[in-house]
């Protein structure tokens, strides 16, 4: 996934979807700026017709093989110049399936569809350069009949309905990385409110919730407001620009995931699980990661906030929950709880694994083990401190060991106690093969 010599500034994207046919119509505008001169460049896309392909304005040559779309211009474009590539696409999205069976890209359903994209989904519906490392910001523009619903990322702009079709404009402003940008097409019912930020901003929360799970969505739902405001204590003020969620009807997919600014859950959420998404719009998708070797960042984060939720309202404490992982009584299946120990957190060992239990159990233990080793107030400085310096960027795991070091050595030096211990940590709970020998 993912192509160089270019860096994609601006997605925009015209949809239209036809749920009876599953036809998908589109128009993207892709904003980018050369990084090395080009005479062609490549653009993910899995299934889906080309009609054409024009760079400023001028039709380009293409070839397809696989997920690449080739994309050769009328004229070589030089380094550093911006350029924009229109690609008028029009099809059947499919589903794709991962190497570890779970179900992404274009999710149907009788009434609507539900597009997710991590890691690969996103080259399902619309092309671009899918690779983590490269965020955008979007204004996407779907039509579907009168009736449905639409639902993305950011704001909705203007909601317009004309000869039985209506067409919602979204616009997410702040950079978003593709397997986090979505599309729910539903009978949905919305309900938007303001909710007052840390530091003072209006934030506006959309939440679209398919009617079959209104009633068992509503009461977790209604504590969006004290999950945000206690995760700003916890990682600092809040992102994005607006918030919410999507609960799709149950089983319109096999997870929930942190989709930028609204996380989508297939069926009503659970207090813990609503908890981790959210924590994601900080680790995850403001802090994204470089590739997906660190998706522990992102998953690691999200469950150590639950043991901090649990911990902070009369829950087990994080030690507690770190001592049942240790043990291996944890989970009542025995096989789960070796599960934790089958891999190294930052080298997960295949993609069909880079969503297993060593990502985010012993990912959020890592963390946990940097806390006892630092403190609370350093370790809650290091959360709020790692979510502001890369705010909005990329980072990776060798990014966060250099800063938890430069934050928790202090005037100690190199050679002190505390950083010893901290390269204990990243040789045997980050990097180490099997079960560390003691907790």
């Amino acid at each position: 996934m993912g192509n160089g010599g270019y860096d994609v500034a601006h997605y925009g994207l015209t949809l239209a979807y036809e749920p009876k046919s599953q036809q998908l119509t589109g128009t993207a505008e892709i904003t980018a700026r050369a990084t090395k001169e080009l005479s062609a460049f490549n653009l993910d896309l899995k299934g889906l017709d080309v009609r054409s392909v024009t760079v400023d304005g001028r039709t380009a040559e293409t070839a397809r093989a696989g997920q690449e779309l080739t994309v050769r211009p009328h004229d070589d474009i030089g380094k550093g110049v911006e350029f924009r590539t229109t690609v008028r696409y029009a099809g059947k999205p499919v589903t794709i399936t991962d190497p570890d069976g779970s179900e992404e890209g274009w999710l149907r359903s009788g009434d609507g569809a539900l597009g997710l994209g991590e890691p690969t989904g996103s080259m399902a519906w619309y092309p671009g350069n899918h690779h983590p490392s490269d965020k955008a910001s979007y204004d996407i523009a779907i039509t579907v009949p009168e009736g449905l619903k639409a639902v993305s990322n950011g704001e909705l702009r203007s909601e317009r309905t004309s000869g039985g079709r209506t067409t919602f404009r979204w616009h997410a402003g702040e950079p978003v990385a593709s397997y986090v940008a979505t599309v729910a097409i539903g009978p949905y019912e919305t309900k938007t409110y303001e909710i007052k930020a840390a530091d003072g901003r209006k934030l506006p929360v959309y939440v679209a919730v398919d009617p079959a799970e209104a009633k068992t969505s509503e009461k977790v739902l209604d504590r969006i407001p004290e999950i945000v405001a206690w995760e700003e204590k916890n990682f600092g003020a809040y992102p994005f620009s607006s918030t919410g969620a999507v609960v799709a009807r149950d089983g319109a997919a096999g997870y929930a995931l942190e989709t930028q600014n609204r996380p989508v859950f297939p069926g009503a959420p659970d207090l813990g699980t609503l908890i981790h998404e959210m924590a994601h719009q900080w680790c995850g998708d403001s802090v994204t990661p470089k590739s997906w070797r660190d998706m522990w960042l992102n998953e690691g984060f999200a469950t150590y906030a639950e043991w901090m939720w649990d911990e902070d309202h009369g829950g087990d404490s994080a030690q507690h929950t770190f001592d049942a992982l240790y043990r291996g009584d944890y989970y009542d299946d025995a096989k789960e709880g070796k599960a934790v120990w089958a891999y190294p957190p930052a080298t997960p060992s295949s993609a069909a694994h880079i969503s297993d239990s060593p990502v985010y159990e012993r990912g959020a233990m890592v963390l946990h083990k940097v806390r006892q080793t630092v403190g609370d107030d350093t370790f809650h400085s290091i959360l709020k401190g790692w979510a502001a310096a890369h705010r909005h960027g990329n980072a990776g795991t060798a990014d966060f060991i250099a800063y938890v070091e430069k934050v928790a050595g202090g005037d100690a030096g190199p050679t002190s106690s505390r950083m010893s211990k901290l390269r204990y940590i990243w040789a045997s709970w980050l990097y180490g093969d099997g079960k560390p020998s003691s907790p």
